[in-house]
């Protein structure tokens, strides 16, 4: 996506067609472009013909993986981009990971992790701080 109008993008992919709702219209009023995805092959394709300053990604979409795979293919396509996944996976199993430390992130391809329900404050104060550094 280029940004002729001096805007940020922002990729949001969730399956949760409310959620996805709620944030994009957050982020726009906030002043970002946004491309958005409700699966993982929908935000591939918009992938490939955009490059987004940060993407913010679900875990747990079509496929329980999905959003592993997607942060590879946004790290494989531009290492750059910052990308914050965002998952209700400890709330719904009991299951504790982050991505604090440079071997968590190594694997899990994202630069910050967040639980659901996350408020977009938290998102907006982590996205400044990826994009700062």
């Amino acid at each position: 996506m280029e940004q002729t109008d001096g805007k940020r993008s922002i990729l949001l992919v969730d399956d949760d067609k409310d959620f996805l709702f709620q944030l994009k219209a957050q982020f726009e009023a906030a002043g970002y472009d946004v491309l958005d995805a409700h699966d993982g092959k929908k935000a591939v394709a918009l992938l490939a013909e955009n490059r987004p300053d940060v993407a913010v990604v679900d875990l747990m979409m079509e496929k329980a993986d999905m959003g592993f795979t997607l942060c590879y293919k946004i790290k494989k396509k531009d290492p750059t981009i910052p990308v914050i996944m965002v998952t209700s996976v400890t709330r719904e199993t009991g299951l504790d990971f982050d991505a604090t430390t440079k071997e968590e992130r190594s694997w899990i391809k994202a630069d910050a992790l967040l639980d659901k329900p996350v408020r977009f404050e938290q998102l907006q104060r982590t996205i400044a701080r990826l994009l700062k550094g």
